[in-house]
Formats: C-alpha cells, structure tokens, sequence
C-alpha cells in the first residue's frame, strides 16, 4: 500500500507523534508513506503538472524524515484550516479556475474542489488517507469516504469536543499547561489581591476550562454550555475573595462564553468552515467585573500557550495508540472509520458519527449551573477524564 497522512486546523502537541508513529508502522509492513503538507490546502494547491507545486506539498516519509519529530510540538507537516468542498474565489489557485475538476456551488459564491482532490490523490497512488484534524478537518474526510475513497480518522483538538470519542489528541497537554499557569497567576493574583479572569479555549464545550478549574482547584468556572450572569458571578467572586485569606479569587472562562441577553464574542472574516475567531470574552468580563466590585482584575488569555511546546506523556502514549489503531485498521480494509477511546477503551466507530451530535460538558454529572463552579461528586465508574 501507499499511504497519505496529514494534519488539519489548529495545531496540538502530539501531532508529529502520530505521524511519527503511523509512519514507522507502515515502513515495517512494507508500505509507502507520503505526508501532505498544509492539510486540505496541500491537496487543494497541488499542481501535478508543476514540479514545484509536487516539492512543495508532498514529502516522502522514511525514518530518517520522522526519526526525530515528536521530539517537538506542532506538526512539522504544517496545517491549514482549508475546505475544498467551499473555496472562496480568492483562494481557488488559478491553475483551477478553468478546471473541469472544479463546480460552483449554487448556493454561495464558492467552488467545490472535491474531485480535484480526488484526481490529485489517484495520480499520487495513495490507496488510503489519514487526516489528523477536528470536526472540520474529519467531515471533510468523511466526505472522501463518501465518494469511495479510503479513509481512516484521527481525532485531535485541544476542547476534546470531536462527537465519539472521550479522548482527542493534545487535550491531556492542554490541562496540565492551564493548570500550571493558573498556579503561576496566583503569585501576582495574591499579591495584589485582585480577581483573575483567565480566557480558556473551547468554542463549543467548556471541558478546557472545567477540567483546569477542577484540578487547579479554582473558585468559578464560566463555561461555553451555560450563559452566566454578570452580577451573580461578580457578587460570587467577591464572596470567595473575602472568604479568602490572601484576599483574592480566580475564575476561568471558555473562549466560547456567552453573557446572559448576549452572543458569542468574534471577530475577523469566517473561515471555510463558517468560524469565525473567538476572543475577548474574558477581557469584556474583567473590565464588567472591575467595574461592578471596584477591585482591580488580573486578565490572562492562555491561548496558544497551552497548544505549545512538546506533548506530555499521556499525550504521548494516545498519540501513539491511536496510530496504532489507524494503521491496524488500514492492515485489515476496514476503512470510513475514527479512531476513539471511549469508557476508557480504545476502539473505532464509523466517521458518520461526527455529525451525530456535539459533545459538550454534561451539565447535571460535572457542573453547578447556578454557582459556576466544578461540581464533581461521584466518579464511580466514570472513565479517566470523566466523559
């Protein structure tokens, strides 16, 4: 066989792990690899005809190319967030634009690529694809299964929200990264006896800022699933910063928040998937809450720093597995599948089980509605992270 591996959407530790992995896998069993640089973009970009185009989108993989790799973060495959079934026309390469391979969807000003894709995969000789990615990056996979060509997933993203699984790549390193930075904000949080307000990622589930405020042992957490009150949750925070001896009190929030009587907080032009940026929610509830209780506020996106650096070993130890089971999947045909740990086991579903639903923090198991704060108080037979 000759395979094709490639990453997509945000980039997470762990990810040249996988490649790494997968590669050396299928080197062992005979197999050809090739890795696809820039996701979907690669695959969309790639002019067959132009040897530059080929160099600069397709790398051969052999051990001395991945031998190294998951020493570090980030994907040494690079990333996009580019969906080839919605091109805009500004970024349809023009090499295209007179393409046969190439229609106009009747209901947007963009272009669905999907069979050039396709052509470019068969001249290339890949029997099956790999994409490493989120929802996005994975429906889009899904779509090539659907038009008959092999496909295996493998979820990563840091808000572990990808429907199936318990468990996506880079999430164990994301909770350790917030938890130490909470920590850390402690020493200016304390010192001058201020409230922090610490924007966490997550767009749709509030597991990034749950799960730190948990085990970080924060007084509140404001999470995507549950539209919060300001002045409850500035009359909570005082209560807790009295309550405290060093006089100060913390609280995380997703990215994806939204105040009571108001909307997700974005900016910038949608991407092709139809996401816009998330940001400033935290900031917004910092200068409310520094207005309403008159003490000063402590405002920290931890953003990209917890998506960078090198993965920690449970990471790690995923990453690897899921390659595991991606490439035995592969070995026996058994193709159109996610890999997934789920109640604690590692396993496979179909990938028309992305759409199926959103997974989202289950609000009466983990969370106090009321108080915005974790709320775990049984975890009898409840999986490691507690999905």
């Amino acid at each position: 066989m000759r395979i094709a591996v490639l990453t997509g959407g945000g980039d997470v530790p762990g990810l040249n792990s996988a490649i790494k992995q997968l590669t050396m896998l299928a080197l062992d069993a005979g197999w050809e690899v090739i890795g696809i640089r820039n996701g979907w973009q690669g695959l969309l970009d790639l002019h067959l005809d132009d040897p530059e185009s080929r160099s600069r989108f397709i790398l051969p993989l052999d051990r001395n190319v991945v031998r190294t790799i998951d020493r570090f973060g980030g994907t040494f495959l690079h990333s996009s967030r580019t969906n080839p079934s919605n091109v805009s026309s500004k970024s349809l390469p023009k090499f295209l634009q007179d393409s046969t391979l190439i229609k106009k969807r009747t209901d947007k000003d963009t272009f669905d690529a999907t069979a050039h894709v396709l052509h470019n995969l068969e001249a290339l000789g890949v029997d099956a694809l790999f994409p490493i990615g989120g929802d996005d990056t994975l429906s889009y996979g899904e779509r090539l299964y659907n038009e008959g060509f092999h496909v295996v997933g493998i979820p990563k993203t840091m808000d572990n929200d990808v429907h199936g699984t318990d468990y996506c790549l880079g999430f164990a390193t994301c909770v350790a990264r917030s938890v130490e930075y909470i920590h850390q904000l402690r020493t200016c949080t304390g010192s001058h006896e201020r409230i922090a307000v610490i924007e966490c990622m997550g767009r749709n589930s509030g597991e990034t800022a749950l799960i730190p405020a948990y085990l970080a042992s924060c007084e509140r957490s404001v999470i995507a699933e549950v539209p919060f009150n300001v002045d409850h949750l500035a009359a909570l925070l005082v209560s807790d910063r009295n309550a405290n001896p060093s006089r100060y009190a913390m609280v995380t929030i997703s990215e994806g928040a939204v105040p009571k009587g108001g909307g997700v907080m974005e900016y910038g032009e949608a991407d092709a998937y139809g996401h816009k940026k998330l940001g400033g929610v935290g900031q917004w509830l910092g200068d409310q809450l520094k207005a309403k209780t008159g003490i000063g506020v402590i405002y920290q996106n931890l953003g990209y720093l917890v998506r960078s650096g090198r993965p920690d070993p449970l990471d790690v130890m995923v990453t690897f597995n899921f390659a595991n089971l991606a490439f035995e999947l592969a070995n026996k045909k058994q193709f159109g599948q996610l890999v997934r740990l789920k109640d604690g086991r590692y396993g496979n579903a179909p990938l028309s089980i992305l759409s199926q639903g959103l997974k989202r923090v289950e609000i009466d198991k983990f969370y106090d509605a009321e108080n915005y704060k974790p709320m775990i108080r049984s975890v009898l037979d409840m999986p490691m992270y507690l999905r």
